[in-house]
């Protein structure tokens, strides 16, 4: 069994399009690098349903249901597989917090953000998944008054040119 994140954007099919229809067929998949990964697909996979666009947030699992298919009607040759919802996370991961994390560096969604369909090696899945139950990281908040600030309105460093300006 292997496991797999794929992407989709919300306002096109959301996790809760997939939870309301039971199933979908995963296609329209057209780079060729993610086309690799879905061609490797397995009944009984695994996958992180993560959210693109704004929310950019992993959000339910899924079950990968039929072995992959060549898509009969698509003259630019993608393939698809059916995925089933399984549930949803108990909160969303949101990339921010993934990115946060070294152990998750190895992450093809960090290294390779643009593809569809990313393998997810087993220590990274657990960890991955270990986010889930993780009280949720926010970025460090910066004091008032401390130099820089959350705003970017830190000035950049006096020149020490020794010459004088007027």
């Amino acid at each position: 069994m292997a496991n797999w994140l794929i992407k989709e954007e919300p306002t096109h099919y959301s996790f809760s399009d997939l939870l309301r229809d039971g199933a979908t067929r995963w296609e329209g998949v057209h780079n060729p690098l993610a086309l690799q990964h879905l061609r490797r697909m397995a009944v009984g996979d695994r996958a992180v349903y993560y959210h693109t666009g704004r929310e950019r947030s992993c959000v339910g699992l899924a079950r990968i249901s039929t072995a992959p298919r060549a898509a009969a009607n698509d003259p630019r040759g993608s393939w698809w597989v059916t995925v089933v919802p399984v549930r949803p996370l108990r909160r969303p991961i949101p990339l921010r917090e993934l990115r946060g994390d070294p152990a998750l560096a190895g992450l093809d969604l960090l290294r390779l953000p643009r593809l569809s369909v990313v393998p997810v090696p087993d220590d990274l899945w657990a960890r991955l998944l270990a986010h889930e139950s993780a009280t949720p990281w926010s970025p460090p908040v910066v004091k008032e008054g401390s130099s820089g600030s959350a705003r970017g309105t830190a000035r950049p460093p006096k020149r020490t040119s020794g010459r004088r300006t007027r």
